[in-house]
């Protein structure tokens, strides 16, 4: 697989773009016609999602389109920034989103192409954006992991609220940095409204919660007895228990009910980009993100939650309430600029 490193002088610094030539199977992408509408060229990806995580995937994502395959990584907001601002010029064809505030975003800046029908048969309906601008292409469930000898109490949370109790001043570990926390204080945003989601927030500090890097640090302080409770997304507690005996996992996790902000159910997505000038390949890569093979893939190499009911977990993950969750619309998460502002203003980043 080629690739190249470049800058990029707006929003985003350091991205790779890879110009994929994915081996394994006898269809040669480059010798392979477009389809009728779709101009020459390869089928370029914005991706959020990282490198190391779905690099594999959109190996095989090309060989099932029979197209080359280019993939531009960054952050989802520095692509979903980069995207508003290349307009009808942008050289993309499908957008990758690590969450869903930014394929919101996009869509209501009408940049999103509608999905034909056949390309989310077979996904859940809850997966599916109600006007067929995106897709999730996995869900993730916001948990609290708990150190039971550091914080027995971490076993009986109910709601976002119990998190404020004064037993658990020190004890939270969290990172405040992270696009999935961040995605957290939103839906706190929508389910609270801005005085509510700032004053939870001042609680919340008054409690001097430590802040990490990530998540994975954050669980690892757990798992230490450094703090009692650890704000994560589920995989990451799956992902470190994998292979490991009961008695090597000290901490414990908790689900929250998915209609409270605290057990947000957020997604990563896929959207085809009204301005593409590949609109059936970019249907048809789509439609390989929500298919069988992929969905098997973020399963048993990512924890993640698919989004088809013909492909299980396959790793014990507690089962999704999706009723439930259509309490918060996944579209209003996409005011991240004022989530990171509301942020500051409580000096938490």
């Amino acid at each position: 697989m080629k690739r190249m490193v470049r800058t990029l002088a707006v929003a985003v610094a350091s991205c790779v773009l890879m110009a994929g030539c994915a081996g394994g199977g006898t269809t040669d992408p480059a010798s392979t016609p477009a389809p009728a509408g779709d101009a020459e060229g390869a089928l370029v990806i914005y991706s959020g999602r990282s490198e190391k995580l779905v690099s594999p995937v959109l190996e095989q994502l090309e060989q099932a389109i029979g197209r080359d395959v280019e993939v531009q990584y960054a952050g989802t907001a520095e692509l979903a920034a980069k995207l508003m601002e290349e307009g009808n010029r942008s050289p993309a064809d499908v957008y990758f989103s690590q969450d869903a505030g930014a394929l919101g975003a996009l869509k209501k800046a009408d940049m999103l192409a509608t999905l034909d029908p056949a390309t989310v048969e077979g996904v859940v309906p809850a997966f599916v954006d109600g006007d067929r601008k995106w897709v999730a292409t996995s869900g993730r469930a916001r948990v609290v992991a708990y150190n039971p000898e550091k914080a027995p109490a971490g076993a009986d949370l109910k709601t976002v609220d119990d998190l404020l109790k004064p037993e658990f001043k020190g004890q939270i570990g969290y990172a405040p940095t992270n696009a999935s926390f961040q995605s957290f204080v939103t839906a706190l945003r929508v389910a609270k409204g801005e005085d509510g989601a700032k004053k939870w927030l001042e609680d919340f500090k008054a409690l001097e919660p430590r802040s990490y890097a990530n998540n994975n640090a954050a669980l690892e302080a757990v798992e230490r007895g450094e703090v009692g409770l650890g704000l994560i997304n589920h995989y990451y507690w799956h992902k470190f228990a994998e292979g490991k005996n009961p008695d090597e996992v000290k901490s414990k996790l908790t689900y929250f009910p998915a209609s409270d902000p605290a057990g947000l159910i957020n997604v990563a997505g896929a959207a085809a980009l009204e301005s593409s000038k590949r609109p059936e390949s970019a249907q048809k890569a789509v439609a390989f993100l929500v298919s069988p093979a992929a969905q098997e893939y973020f399963a048993k190499d990512t924890a993640e939650y698919p989004v088809r009911a013909d492909v299980k977990p396959s790793f014990d993950l507690a089962p999704l309430d999706l009723s439930a969750a259509s309490n918060i619309d996944l579209n209003d998460l996409d005011s991240l600029d004022k989530t990171q502002a509301m942020l500051q203003a409580v000096g938490m980043i």
